[in-house]
């Protein structure tokens, strides 16, 4: 299967300087082969941080070479997304990777009001996604972390995406705010609150993209489709950035693309004050090297825009 579209954004990041990753509890053979490949092919230098007896025995069952990789010794999985934790604010590390422990241990640690990772800017979840088929990569948020989330809260998440958009080189972030239908209709608040965010990137209250919505899945990514439903926009038939209603539809959504259209999809967490890289067991190895990627490019924003929430 072709990954040209993944392919671009790994060959983008090895251009960039090795981004060093506190990787939080690698516990299993599934997340330490996934840091140590991408330290292997030049996209991140982990540091592994959990149980050192219990990271060192997957390592020889497995036969991973971890003889010349950073281990920082934590005795269980919440230690270690704290100690992981600390090593960003420390300025030791650049992204997080999540290992074999709970999304919300990790998260919990980068929330934490005091020694966490939190900007202004609330957290969200991207898939970035490459289809087969499809010409461009598509960015589905917010998919893995906020459920229902308020109009004011999916400004931040639009941005995010935008911004993580710009930070993947896309030539301009198209987004899609999505519904079941393309008409503004009382009935269904996630129309209503589409037109409002596109209204609030008329004014300036979310920059750096093109919105339009709502609009269907269909009209959103078919030129033919939007053309049947007569829509012209920049966006419609063209977007590369899909903001879903709510986090069971973008479930939804990028699992059908991932099990129906074998599709691969690359998550990261937005908003913090670093990239966090979030892999799943099922994940292939060509979408856990991009997530690495994808990191890599989202940490040089930073670098060149310090202070600012990374998206």
């Amino acid at each position: 299967m072709s990954h040209e579209k993944y392919q671009r954004l790994i060959d983008a990041s090895k251009e960039l300087p090795v981004v060093v990753t506190a990787v939080a509890h690698p516990c299993d053979q599934t997340s330490l082969a996934g840091a140590i490949d991408a330290a292997t092919r030049g996209l991140i230098r982990p540091i592994l941080v959990g149980p050192r007896a219990k990271i060192e025995a997957v390592a020889r069952q497995h036969k991973l070479d971890i003889t010349n990789v950073e281990l920082v010794d934590a005795p269980h999985s919440h230690a270690a997304a704290a100690q992981a934790v600390r090593l960003v604010t420390e300025g030791r590390a650049e992204a997080l990777m999540k290992g074999s422990l709970h999304t919300d241990e990790l998260l919990g640690a980068v929330v934490k009001r005091d020694t966490g990772l939190r900007t202004a800017r609330r957290l969200s979840h991207a898939f970035v996604l490459d289809v087969p088929g499809h010409p461009d990569a598509l960015i589905i948020s917010d998919a893995a972390v906020n459920i229902a989330p308020t109009l004011e809260e999916k400004v931040d998440i639009v941005q995010n995406a935008i911004d993580l958009a710009r930070s993947l080189r896309f030539p301009e972030a198209r987004v899609a705010i999505l519904s079941a239908v393309e008409t503004v209709n009382p009935k269904i608040p996630s129309t209503v609150e589409a037109a409002a965010l596109c209204k609030m990137a008329e004014r300036g209250q979310i920059v750096g993209g093109i919105l339009d919505g709502p609009l269907a899945l269909d009209n959103a990514i078919s030129p033919e489709a939007a053309a049947i439903k007569k829509i012209s926009s920049p966006v419609a038939g063209r977007a590369n950035v899909l903001i879903v209603p709510n986090l069971e539809s973008g479930n939804m959504l990028a699992k059908s693309l991932s099990m129906l259209a074998h599709a691969d999809a690359a998550g990261i967490v937005l908003g913090a004050k670093v990239p966090i890289v979030l892999t799943s067991r099922a994940d292939s190895v060509m979408a856990r090297l991009a997530s690495c990627a994808v990191a890599s490019l989202v940490a040089q924003t930073r670098r060149e825009a310090p202070g600012r929430a990374i998206a």
